[in-house]
């Protein structure tokens, strides 16, 4: 998925010249010039980062800082300055940045920085499984298609999971009644097929296209 920038400058020349470059290597970018529109911005677009300007109008870039952070915001926050004392710099980080780039800057290294943060911050989370556009959280039980909560049983929430766990793969019935019903499961032989008619059923709403497949004679796979 594209990462998702949130650059707030007021030096509108500056902000093209750094828009231009940042969607030029493929990220998705949305620009405020005022210190306001840019906290407004960071909490209802949800970036994967914040490039910052620490002089704005209406807020300054470490007020910014600081009240994203007061309400658990994690979203990495580098700051644009050409404030370059020791003691302004421990100001910015102190207040909630990542980190800082000293104007004038090289675009390089600013791009260097941009990709060192999203690294940290989008390595796969184990609690998470991902299909196509399905996601699966262990931890919180929650599960989405694309932006669309699915609201699940408990064991079709199980039965999703291990699929979710064996993407391509066909997995038998006897295989899917081991894992999610246990070895020693004596119901009805058919529960496998009503489980999935009913992951189909909450799955495949607005004509969404169909992830679990049927193998004949065999059992299911989840692919595309």
């Amino acid at each position: 998925m594209t990462a998702h920038i949130l650059l707030i400058e007021d030096e509108v020349k500056l902000a093209r010249f750094v828009e231009i470059e940042l969607t030029y290597e493929g990220y998705r970018v949305s620009v405020k010039n005022d210190g306001l529109e840019g906290l407004v911005a960071a909490r209802e677009l949800h970036p994967d980062i914040i490039l910052l300007d620490w002089g704005l109008p209406g807020l300054t870039g470490v007020e910014i800082c600081r009240r994203l952070r007061s309400t658990g915001d994690k979203v990495p926050i580098i700051l644009l300055t050409a404030k370059d004392e020791i003691s302004d710099r421990v100001a910015g980080l102190d207040a909630g940045a990542d980190d800082y780039v000293v104007k004038p800057f090289s675009i390089e290294e600013l791009l260097a920085r941009v990709r060192a943060h999203l690294r940290r911050t989008q390595e796969p989370n184990p609690d998470v499984l991902k299909f196509a556009d399905l996601s699966l959280n262990r931890s919180t039980r929650e599960v989405f298609r694309g932006d669309r909560s699915i609201e699940l049983t408990a064991k079709e929430f199980d039965l999703l999971e291990y699929l979710l766990a064996h993407p391509r793969q066909v997995l038998t019935r006897d295989q899917i009644l081991e894992k999610v019903w246990g070895y020693d499961f004596m119901g009805d032989s058919n529960i496998i097929e009503v489980y999935i008619r009913y992951l189909r059923l909450k799955l495949e709403t607005d004509n969404a296209p169909r992830l679990i497949h049927t193998v004949r004679g065999v059992g299911y796979s989840l692919r595309e």
